[in-house]
């Protein structure tokens, strides 16, 4: 089948990666046109970009998909199917008619659940216990086209959204090969997406990232692991903000990313704290929440380097009853 692929994140990347391996030709990609990123603002060409480019394909980047060059481009490529991953715009109704198959959509949820452009994050922030991915054809509403394939995974109790998004990228793409070769061979019969169980996903703000200290543990627990990596949870100490990464809570063995929480943590209740209030002890920052205290990682200061919550403990002189997010 001749495709034109459409993507720009990673976990697109390694879509690309599938389908070049596959028996599909790749005619050529659709990617966001590069953007200034980082530190130094350096202009950074997408992950799918980087890869055409090693592969020597044609890249079409249009500062918008309702580019006239854009479709006529397309026309001209005549491509069988356009599998879109994560792409980041929305593909204008013309566009959707160009190809005969259409447009097979690989989406991080197990649809119609978390519409839109954030499932991962969605989905652990609402504490869901299975989440997966789905191929379905492309149509004018958001995420509502008829499904041609799922799969479907558990979620870990100590996932990022970064750990889990991984999981589903690496299976989703052998899910969108698997869907063309359907496609192509015409075993596959799109089915409509029920209509009950709908919920949507919108993309997570930075504001959306704050920690609420007075919420219970395992909310505040959802919430740096749902905004891990992107956008960051993040919460103020003395004015400045700081981001949190994985913490533990009272009731887990292990921190995921702060190294191993201490025994202490784990067979006894910790003490009572006030929402946001620290306690500094050997080896462990405690932090207070609506509930259970939970046990600080790694933490990032303003305009500093991430580092273990110990350090920067150390390094502040944190003083008594001192608050986060105060």
């Amino acid at each position: 089948m001749r495709v034109v692929f459409a993507g720009t994140p990673e976990p697109a990347a390694l879509a690309l990666r599938a389908l070049l391996a596959s028996r599909h030709e790749v005619a050529a990609v659709i990617t966001r046109p590069a953007a200034r990123a980082g530190r130094g603002r350096k202009v950074v060409t997408s992950p799918v970009g980087e890869i055409a480019a090693e592969h020597g394909l044609e890249v079409l980047s249009p500062q918008s998909t309702r580019d006239p060059e854009l479709a006529t481009r397309l026309v001209t490529l005549a491509p069988d199917a356009c599998p879109v991953v994560a792409y980041g715009a929305l593909i204008p109704s013309a566009l959707l008619q160009v190809p005969r198959l259409g447009w097979v959509n690989l989406h991080f949820s197990l649809l119609p659940s978390w519409r839109g452009a954030a499932p991962v994050q969605r989905a652990l922030l609402a504490g869901d216990e299975l989440t997966g991915a789905t191929t379905f054809v492309l149509e004018e509403g958001l995420d509502t086209g008829p499904v041609l394939g799922s799969l479907t995974e558990p979620i870990r109790a100590t996932d990022t959204s970064g750990d889990l998004l991984e999981r589903l990228a690496t299976a989703g793409a052998e899910l969108l090969v698997a869907t063309l070769d359907g496609l192509e061979e015409g075993s596959l019969t799109a089915q409509p997406q029920p209509a009950d169980g709908v919920s949507h996903a919108p993309k997570l703000t930075v504001e959306d990232a704050r920690i609420d200290w007075s919420r219970p543990a395992y909310a505040v627990d959802r919430l740096v692991r749902g905004c891990t990596p992107a956008p960051g949870a993040w919460t103020t100490f003395r004015g400045d903000r700081l981001k949190v990464q994985p913490l533990a809570r009272a009731d887990q063995a292990t921190v995921h990313a702060g190294g191993p929480a201490q025994s202490h943590d784990v067979d006894q209740p910790g003490p009572h704290l006030r929402p946001g209030e620290i306690e500094v002890g050997r080896g462990s920052v405690l932090v207070g929440t609506g509930s259970d205290p939970v046990r600080l990682g790694t933490v990032q200061p303003q305009g500093k380097k991430a580092m273990p919550a110990t350090d920067w403990a150390r390094g502040a002189r944190i003083e008594a009853e001192e608050l986060l997010g105060g």
